[in-house]
């Protein structure tokens, strides 16, 4: 019988956490906008882009959020172009295929990144294929809502119990929760293990390593 792993992207399989956090301050910063601390950028990822901005930059006129976006993909690509800054985890790629060619796992992504972000991404490290469906805010309800999750698991028939949600951040946990799927949190991301645990988390592990013996242990294998 089928299980199903999902991927949150951003500081779960891709190491996003740096790049994420410059550029959202550059931005902020040629709009003349307050940059907040590190914390509070790293509490919005995750979430749909256009939800963050307006909790980290509340006091913007709605008419310039799109001008922020349109700065801040234009930063990334900018800081991308000129060093490597979507880098997988050391060992995600190995888990990813070890987990595609088992019979009994298929996988899917659910992320806060746009889907053009998110294709381009898993394009450029050759691994969209390894993935039965690929969910993003464009077409799906943002975390913490389950509908990302729900719609992953009507696409392959796996029930809830068979299911696990991987990710590193509250936002991540909370969703699964609310899918009433296994939560397993990773502490290489962008949230700490108590605010992980505290959001729900099953299992928490710290290594990539770790992760497909933690996925078989929540799924009872």
């Amino acid at each position: 019988m089928q299980k199903l792993v999902i991927f949150d992207l951003d500081g779960t399989l891709i190491d996003t956490v740096s790049l994420f956090i410059s550029s959202i301050s550059s931005v902020l910063e040629t709009m003349g906008q307050p940059v907040p601390e590190e914390r509070v950028i790293r509490s919005i990822s995750g979430l749909g882009f256009q939800i963050g901005l307006r909790r980290i930059a509340p006091g913007l006129e709605e008419s310039r959020i799109d001008e922020l976006i349109s700065l801040y993909q234009r930063e990334v690509l900018s800081r991308t172009k000129i060093s490597r800054q979507e880098e997988l985890f050391t060992g995600a790629l190995d888990a990813l295929h070890n987990l595609h060619g088992r019979d009994d796992f298929v996988m899917a992504v659910a992320t806060g990144k746009a889907a053009a972000s998110t294709n381009r991404v898993l394009d450029f490290h050759q691994v969209k294929g390894l993935f039965t469906s690929i969910h993003t805010p464009d077409t799906n309800l943002a975390k913490p809502n389950p509908d990302m999750i729900f719609n992953a698991m009507n696409i392959v028939d796996v029930a809830p119990e068979r299911t696990v949600m991987i990710g590193d951040t509250t936002h991540d946990m909370e969703m699964a929760r609310n899918a009433g799927v296994h939560a397993l949190g990773v502490t290489w991301g962008y949230h700490e293990p108590d605010e992980l645990e505290a959001a729900g988390a099953h299992l928490i592990i710290d290594e990539m390593d770790q992760l497909i013996g933690a996925i078989e242990q929540l799924n009872g294998a």
